[in-house]
């Protein structure tokens, strides 16, 4: 019983109480179905909110820890093994606060199978929070395993023409990497004697060469999770045949799993490698940071430019990550919770018009502010979100990258930093480029039938604007008061970026 009371278990599992209910339910109550499922997900957010009341902020280690032994074989025993700490606690939160808005996103836009679709979803929340919190390697590889499938479901049935497709390919691509990973766990469990992750930092004595294919084989996983320039090219395809709270919650938490990675299992357990690869790891995300914007201006389709400029905002994270510094880390921290927040809002704004007008076409929308004033004002506010205007959530997090790399030791050139802050330029050209020709440009199909015909559009409901309310109130927050953000992470950064130093002195 002390087992299922326990604050980080409770959160964990609680959505699976829900699925339990939704399988009671009879599949022709859909609103009984999307009541249950939201109230599941409000009241897995109310637990999220009780953990971070238990968090200690001034406690760099794991807090809340849950060790149990779980099964033995051999010389070997696998834990369960929960904990959280400065690192993970703002990713928890993130989860819990945008699968609520996610599955209140979907009260019209999902009509078809409804009880398998509020099932499927309350899975992936167990396995996304299972992510951020396992300390264990065989159980967080299950749980990264286990997210693969709901969300493979969510793609494949209530997507787009082409989601079969885009569902294999992102399944296909998870899978590849996590192989690799898989066997990197394997010769880690079997050398340490352990699967436990503090325990495999604490010996600390992996050679450095065995470290460098290790390392490589944990970050193909990542990479592709990411995603990284050149690994990207699945997350197109499943970002625009997936619905809109599939999009919202991949943008907003899958994609962050694998910077996630890096920070957790990269950094602390392969330190001489992390070193050695900051370079090489630089140049990919500025790489993805110039091409994601290029590619993002060059779209025509508006879910997809926002999918593209995934690749770009990721760049910054990772390039924030292999600083290696306490500026860079926290800042790439912090961009995690930014990019969930403002691409995470810009899906559900695209969702909502596309619901409407069932094209995602820019063309079509030329002069769109005169007919939905609402809906223009929010989009424009998440937009300059997005491109990291000042004063907004996107410019602490890019502001903060950027300081650590031009200061960075370990990727060693400035020029990294230099070239990435044109990715901010071109943000501004393709995300005013799509507004503009959106809202203010010359008036396009579905106005002119506003106008001529009297119908075709309306402009957010109250249900929509409760919606994507609390994002607002996130990117004012962390735009105009980034502290309490910043104090929730620092004892833990400041303790990994020391392990890094000292490892980086003791390197020939």
């Amino acid at each position: 019983m002390d087992f299922l009371l326990q604050p980080l278990t409770l959160m964990t599992f609680f959505p699976l109480v829900g699925v339990l209910i939704l399988l009671l339910i009879p599949s022709e109550h859909k609103n009984a179905l999307r009541w249950t499922a939201l109230i599941t997900s409000l009241i897995t957010f109310g637990l999220s909110i009780w953990v971070f009341t238990l968090f200690r902020p001034s406690d760099p280690n794991l807090q809340l820890v849950a060790c149990y032994d779980w099964f033995t074989f051999g010389d070997w025993t696998v834990q369960y093994h929960m904990g959280v700490d400065g690192l993970s606690i703002l990713l928890v939160l993130l989860t819990t606060f945008l699968t609520s808005i996610s599955i209140l996103s979907t009260w019209t836009a999902i009509q078809e199978r409804v009880k398998d679709f509020m099932i499927f979803f309350t899975l992936l929340e167990t396995g996304m929070l299972g992510v951020f919190l396992a300390q264990d390697l065989f159980l967080f590889y299950i749980f990264w395993e286990f997210t693969l499938v709901p969300m493979y479901f969510l793609i494949g049935i209530w997507g787009g023409p082409h989601r079969i497709y885009a569902a294999i390919k992102f399944f296909l691509y998870t899978m590849a990497g996590s192989i690799l990973m898989l066997l990197a766990i394997l010769w880690l469990g079997i050398a340490g004697r352990t699967f436990s992750v503090p325990d495999l930092i604490a010996q600390g004595n992996i050679p450095p060469n065995v470290q460098w294919w290790l390392f490589l084989a944990f970050a193909a996983a990542f990479a592709i999770k990411v995603p990284m320039w050149p690994l990207h090219s699945w997350l197109p395809d499943a970002h625009v045949e997936a619905p809109t709270a599939g999009s919202v919650i991949l943008a907003g938490v899958l994609l962050k799993m694998g910077t996630y990675g890096f920070l957790r299992f990269n950094l602390p357990l392969f330190p001489e490698a992390s070193l050695r690869a900051a370079p090489w790891i630089a140049l990919l995300a500025t790489i993805g940071i110039l091409y994601g914007a290029a590619v993002s201006y060059a779209q025509s389709d508006v879910k997809k430019l926002v999918a593209f400029s995934s690749v770009s905002h990721l760049g910054f994270v990772m390039l924030g990550l292999f600083a290696l510094n306490t500026q860079g880390i926290s800042g790439a921290i912090l961009q995690m919770v930014n990019h969930g927040l403002s691409t995470g809002a810009l899906f559900l704004l695209v969702g909502m018009i596309y619901e409407q007008t069932h094209t995602r076409e820019i063309r079509v929308y030329g002069g769109l502010w005169k007919i939905t004033p609402i809906f223009g004002t929010i989009m424009l506010i998440v937009s300059l979100s997005s491109m990291g205007l000042p004063g907004l959530n996107g410019f602490v997090g890019e502001f903060t990258i950027l300081l650590g790399a031009f200061g960075s030791q370990a990727i060693g050139s400035p020029w990294y930093a230099g070239l990435s802050a044109i990715g901010v330029i071109l943000a501004a050209i393709y995300i005013l480029y799509m507004f503009q020709r959106m809202f203010l440009g010359p008036q396009g199909p579905i106005v002119d039938e506003v106008e001529h015909h009297g119908h075709g559009l309306r402009d957010l409901n109250w249900r929509e604007i409760v919606t994507v309310l609390p994002i607002l109130v996130f990117i004012f927050w962390i735009g105009l008061y980034p502290a309490p953000f910043f104090d929730l992470m620092a004892p833990s950064v400041n303790q990994l970026v020391q392990a890094l130093s000292t490892t980086a002195i003791a390197m020939p």
